[in-house]
């Protein structure tokens, strides 16, 4: 195992009794309930569960049994990864009380392997935003400067697990929402190629697009985590699993492969950002990769493409949130159709409405070969451009996000803008391919910066093992660890 894993040297204290599994989940839920007041985290712990869990764990070593290396290492989830017994309502005031009666197939793997779940993390609301802020609790802190933002969507993961409030977590990335939080709180998030991950039991956003990945605090614990849930699923007609395991592959030299650099992903991108991803470019180089330049014209229309396609599937997708079988229901109405009416109008967000209005505008008759059948045919351009791309390099290096984290309250005051931060990782979900984002040191305001590695689909072996040969090499420069949680 690599130096740098959290999970293998968790894994390690506990199989040799130099810590109970029940006294490291102690810890951790000790650290949630200091920590979570400034970085807003968790919108619901579970000690019970979690504690129920590593006494099996205890229970398991003290009869003498080898434990899995996800055995007992304390977890969260994004809070639209369905856990049954567990309210999950996307942090959105419309799923108020809803408590699944079954498990996300994620779930259900790593519970199978006594992964300890400290308590459910937050998220924009449905899964639509670039910031957190959209969540009906409010938006996740960024560790490193709690008047920063997390990201968006999975921004309490990355904050629990940037803050050492979880040892990793499982997010969902739509059009970067695994990623572009990952960048913000200087951490490894991974988003698979389409279909390797079961969404049996993710609240939809936009189902074509939607995968489910981990964040976390190394490659290898990335690479880890993903053998482990990376399982073809009948329950997901979309199911197709990993094509091989990625763990044995990390520690290959990367001598001579080429990694591409596409002009167009560095249009409008932030000075000091461009600066930390040029000393990424030189690290590669010193490992004996060729650093290839470049251009893919039609990656330009990959934001467009995605905000129609995306908010036409978000539309129809959301439209079963009614108020007559679950979630929030309006008190004062008239009839059926007052009723569902208002329980929409009050209980999705600004920017959830925003989008499935915009999603029903361009499905609309006279508008659907305008904006939606001509997304559809400029997605098929955008996977060609890919396939030619890869064609000449191995991997591909972007930034993750033009920017580093801004502050609080920057997303409401223009949400196009914002929409704007989204340009690089949203072309990797139009293509359904992998992308991981990797610390690549840190801007001019001391914020992280993060580096994308993208690869052709299913080959999440090559791209972990490229990330992780640029992050033993690097490490000590582009990762800044942060004074909360637990230290260990």
């Amino acid at each position: 195992m690599g130096k740098y894993g959290k999970i293998a040297r968790l894994h390690e204290l506990i199989a040799d009794k130099k810590i109970s599994c029940t006294e490291l989940t102690t810890q951790y839920l000790a650290a949630a309930e200091k920590e979570n007041a400034a970085l807003n985290a968790y919108v619901k712990t579970t000690p019970e569960t979690a504690l129920e869990t590593a006494a099996r764990v205890d229970a398991k070593i003290a009869a003498g049994e080898a434990i899995g290396l996800l055995e007992g290492i304390p977890m969260t989830l994004k809070d639209n990864i369905s856990t049954k017994g567990i309210e999950t309502n996307c942090c959105s005031k419309i799923l108020e009380g809803y408590v699944p009666i079954y498990d996300a197939t994620v779930w259900n793997l790593l519970k199978r392997q006594n992964a300890v779940l400290l308590g459910k993390a937050n998220m924009d609301e449905f899964a639509m935003g670039s910031s957190c802020e959209t969540s009906c609790y409010g938006g996740a802190k960024n560790p490193h400067d709690v008047s920063r933002v997390a990201g968006g969507s999975s921004g309490g993961v990355a904050s629990a697990v940037s803050g050492n409030l979880a040892a990793y977590g499982l997010g969902s990335d739509t059009g970067g929402s695994i990623r572009q939080p990952a960048s913000f709180c200087g951490i490894v998030g991974f988003k698979p190629t389409y279909g390797t991950v079961s969404r049996y039991g993710l609240i939809a956003y936009a189902s074509s697009f939607d995968q489910i990945g981990p964040l976390t605090q190394s490659v290898e614990d990335a690479s880890l985590v993903y053998d482990a849930i990376s399982a073809q699923d009948p329950m997901d007609s979309t199911s197709s699993g990993r094509k091989e395991l990625t763990l044995p592959s990390l520690g290959n030299s990367i001598r001579g492969k080429k990694i591409g650099v596409v002009k167009e992903y560095f249009e409008g991108v932030r000075p000091d950002v461009q600066k930390a991803l040029q000393g990424a470019m030189d690290v590669f180089r010193s490992l004996g990769a060729e650093i290839v330049e470049l251009s893919m014209p039609s990656v330009r229309y990959s934001l467009p493409v995605y905000y129609i396609l995306a908010c036409a599937e978000a539309s129809s997708n959301l439209g079963r949130y009614d108020g007559i079988r679950y979630g929030y229901q309006t008190e004062h109405y008239a009839d059926r159709n007052e009723m569902v009416c208002k329980t929409r109008s009050e209980g999705f967000g600004a920017e959830v409405k925003r989008r499935i209005l915009l999603g029903t505008y361009v499905l609309s008759a006279g508008y659907y070969d305008a904006y939606y059948k001509k997304a559809q045919t400029l997605r098929g351009t955008i996977v060609k451009a890919f396939d030619d791309t890869f064609g000449k390099c191995d991997v591909i290096l972007a930034p993750t996000v033009p920017m580093t984290a801004f502050p609080e309250h920057y997303a409401a005051k223009d949400p196009v803008e914002t929409y704007l931060t989204d340009i690089c990782t949203v072309p990797v979900n139009i293509a359904g391919l992998p992308g991981i984002s990797v610390p690549c040191g840190f801007g001019d305001d001391g914020m992280p910066v993060g580096m994308q590695l993208l690869g052709p689909k299913f080959t999440e072996a090559a791209l972990l093992n490229v990330a992780a040969q640029y992050e033993d090499a690097a490490r000590d420069t582009a990762f800044r660890a942060v004074e909360t949680g637990v230290a260990l």
